[in-house]
């Protein structure tokens, strides 16, 4: 799947894979594309950009630390990222409820009393 196939989902994975606990960068790489089914294999130059894009919104933090002599940034959801994904879980529901009365069961939607 295109990375461009995901615009304006995207921070909404990331914070769903964040809410799991704190991850490096390349670990949620991984997670996208492990939960995915290999689905979701997206380049670096996607992923990063967009984890700092919720940094600054205040959705996640980040913390260098060195590991194996290697220096690594962990990301973690915050609480002001929990509450912005328990608003993007609510508003997948209530999109894909609607879409599905399209495209779903092939019949069409009940008309308004």
């Amino acid at each position: 799947m295109r990375a461009q196939s995901l615009h304006g989902h995207l921070d909404a994975l990331l914070l769903a894979v964040l809410e799991q606990g704190a991850l490096h960068g390349y670990a949620i790489i991984e997670a996208l594309r492990t939960r995915s089914g290999g689905s979701l294999d997206l380049p670096t130059g996607t992923i990063y950009p967009a984890l700092r894009r919720l940094e600054r919104a205040g959705y996640v933090e980040s913390a260098w630390s060195t590991v194996g002599g290697r220096e690594r940034r962990t990301y973690q959801l915050t609480e002001a990222g929990r509450q912005a994904l328990a608003g993007e879980r609510a508003g997948w529901r209530e999109f894909s409820a609607t879409v599905g009365r399209f495209l779903g069961t092939g019949e069409p939607p009940a008309s308004p009393a």
